[in-house]
């Protein structure tokens, strides 16, 4: 498992997290294995549930803070708005002070809910690499591929393997139009020897489809047989529901079945946000983030479909799989956070902030009970002001509409008698107006 330090590049936090996930993935092989059921797709399924079910405590928090400031947001978008025209440096520090007010008032600050943002978002990576290379972090499944590796090479163990020894299946790809590039530039192999390059060699082969590996065996006569042996164990691991789990969809302008992973991806992505969101209070285009959110909701789903297209189909699979996960998931949590208590969370986290004040011999914050009432209050404060200004909008209307057939009665000829006619009529009206003789 040295293959994951030597090859897999993206950070001292990634490699490990990705080693860990790896060796849950390779557990799931071996014991789906012990059914007679050797599929990556399966596996992949189940390795998204196992991550979807240690990170649910995770997503309860983050749901939780968000559903807090969505209570919060009406008191700080009242604030944002109190000096949204104000620039200047005494502005901004007050803006600042009286929104650190609202968050103590709550119990919450700023960065509540980023913490288990911070944890996931490695994970997640993690998860995307394990995905993109099976091979490399299931030592399971790269047991077939080494033996493609020592046939075609000439050697009986990886660390043999001299460098230059993978030139003929890096010819063979590019005359191919196989891909080499990707998370790892696999197709540099300058210095590369023994385990390091046996590694590089299995990421090449991982990237063959169905045809291309019947062309290797062609290529590579003296390891026909031994290909073929385990290309029928390999086509069987890469094979879910009639899909090459290897393959990118997008083959081209000509529709297929594999179509309905990318499509799928962006529907259950599309469903998945319109569950996350229900909990939480519609927000303003006009508040700071409102319109980019609204974009968001769009624009993921169609990244989705866009990625799933052109990554291999495995990823493809992993997507629609966590996003159904999710909407399960989320179904639990919206009716967990219907019955949860605002005033009650509040209460707790003021407890918790009072515990961290203390010890910094701050002064204790005051429970606010009240957190509730005060969302309702600035709804109805919104809904009060949003009636008045339609009101003020319908008669400027009227204003308008009838200002206009007042005039075009006394205009419709053309003529400039019926012009002086108007004019006077005009000064008619602004005399009874303001008064004047």
């Amino acid at each position: 498992m040295n293959y994951l330090i030597l090859t897999k590049t993206g950070g001292a936090i990634l490699g490990p997290v990705a080693l860990v996930l790896g060796y849950v993935m390779d557990a799931l092989f071996r014991f789906t294995s012990m059914f007679g059921v050797m599929n990556i797709g399966l596996c992949i399924i189940l390795f998204t549930l196992v991550v979807k079910v240690l990170l649910f405590p995770l997503t309860i928090k983050q749901q939780k803070s968000s559903k807090l400031k969505a209570v919060m947001q009406p008191e700080i978008q009242a604030i944002q708005n109190k000096y949204k025209s104000k620039t200047d440096n005494d502005s901004m520090i007050k803006m600042k002070v009286e929104t650190d007010v609202v968050y103590e008032k709550y119990g919450t600050s700023m960065t509540g809910g980023c913490l288990q943002l911070v944890i996931q978002m490695p994970i997640l990576f993690a998860l995307y690499r394990v995905i993109c290379n099976i091979p490399a972090y299931v030592s399971s499944v790269k047991e077939y591929f080494m033996q493609v590796v020592y046939s075609i090479s000439g050697v009986s163990s990886a660390a043999s393997l001299p460098e230059g020894a993978a030139s003929s299946l890096v010819q063979f790809a590019t005359d191919h139009n196989i891909p080499l590039t990707g998370m790892n530039a696999i197709g540099d192999l300058t210095g590369a020897t023994g385990e390091a390059l046996a590694n590089k060699m299995v990421d090449i082969l991982y990237k063959l489809n169905p045809a291309q590996w019947n062309l290797l065996g062609q290529a590579f006569p003296n390891a026909s047989q031994m290909i073929a042996d385990n290309l029928a164990a390999i086509e069987k691991m890469n094979s879910f529901l009639g899909f090459n789990l290897a393959t990118n969809p997008w083959q081209g302008f000509v529709p297929s079945l594999a179509w309905l992973i990318p499509i799928a991806a962006g529907l259950t992505q599309w469903y998945s946000t319109k569950l996350m969101t229900a909990n939480q209070q519609p927000q303003s285009e006009d508040a700071p983030g409102g319109q980019m959110m609204k974009q968001m909701n769009v624009m993921m789903p169609l990244m989705s479909v866009f990625f799933c297209f052109t990554f291999p189909a495995a990823v493809g699979i992993y997507w629609v799989a966590s996003n159904a996960f999710q909407v399960i998931q989320q179904i639990s949590v919206n009716a967990y956070l219907d019955r949860i208590d605002i005033d009650e969370m509040v209460k707790k986290n003021i407890e918790k902030a009072n515990v961290k004040r203390a010890k910094k011999g701050l002064p204790l914050l005051k429970i606010n009970q009240n957190a509730s009432a005060n969302l309702k209050a600035y709804q109805a404060k919104a809904e009060k002001e949003e009636e008045q200004r339609t009101a003020k909008m319908e008669k400027v209307k009227e204003q308008v509409k009838e200002s206009s057939n007042y005039y075009n009665d006394y205009a419709k000829s053309g003529n400039l008698a019926s012009k002086a006619n108007m004019v006077a009529k005009y000064n008619e009206k602004h005399n009874k107006l303001t008064g004047g003789g």
